[in-house]
């Protein structure tokens, strides 16, 4: 069993089932939590089933975990989209949004860092979106990333002093379940979009892995603060 865990929100599939798989070859534990059973099997012994949007239901799942595991490294990566123009957005949807993408991190960050502070470090890397630069049709989406940027600029001073990195990795188009169900393959803007971007490709998930890889590993280990867009180039200029 090794020696160093990791918690991966939203891990079962797509970017954070990837995060969680390549995580477990660079040789951590992974607990992944999501409403649904991990695909990958290897990721099944111990994922558990919770919906991180009750916050009583995530504070008892996240302080088992402190409880039971010695996590040194926290991947909030659960979110939801719920894309719409400004006169179509739903202000009912903020709370919904706003607790599931951001305030899960903020709960699992009070009941695991403790625990690295006792193990003398660990790595946060939040899961954003190149969204916080702009992007049509994502006023409540790219609040809840943008905020989970300030928060890691924020927590990255104040958790340096007990070595702990916070980082954020902001992918760009990324083929995903919901990418495809929020962008027809058939349609022209979304052979637009592919078409526009530098690199001339859809990102995958793995490309998203590698880089939080890079965050969770000794390589990393005086990088904090910082958001590294995973984006094909769609951000630069």
């Amino acid at each position: 069993m090794s020696d160093k865990c990791a918690v991966v929100t939203g891990g079962a599939r797509n970017i954070g089932g990837a995060i969680a798989e390549r995580l477990q070859k660079d040789g951590y534990r992974v607990v992944v939590l999501d409403v649904v059973e991990p695909e990958a099997e290897s990721l099944r012994a111990d994922a558990r089933q919770v919906d991180l949007s009750d916050r009583a239901a995530a504070e008892a799942a996240f302080a088992e975990i402190a409880a039971d595991y010695p996590v040194t490294a926290l991947i909030n990566n659960v979110g939801i989209v719920a894309p719409a123009a400004f006169d179509a957005v739903d202000v009912d949807d903020f709370d919904r949004i706003m607790h599931l993408n951001t305030r899960t991190a903020l709960v699992a960050a009070k009941a695991l860092v403790p625990a690295m502070r006792r193990l003398g470090g660990g790595r946060i890397v939040m899961n954003t979106s190149r969204v916080t630069l702009g992007k049509l049709n994502r006023t409540l989406y790219s609040a809840s990333k943008g905020a989970l940027q300030a928060m890691a600029r924020t927590w990255a001073l104040e958790f340096a002093g007990d070595g702990i990195t916070v980082n954020c990795v902001a992918p760009g188009p990324i083929a995903t379940t919901a990418f495809w169900q929020n962008n027809s393959p058939d349609s022209q803007s979304t052979r637009d979009l592919i078409a526009s971007i530098p690199l001339k490709r859809m990102g995958t998930p793995q490309d998203v892995a590698n880089a939080v890889s890079f965050f969770c590993s000794d390589d990393s280990s005086f990088v904090t603060g910082q958001t590294l867009f995973v984006c094909g180039g769609v951000t630069v200029g």
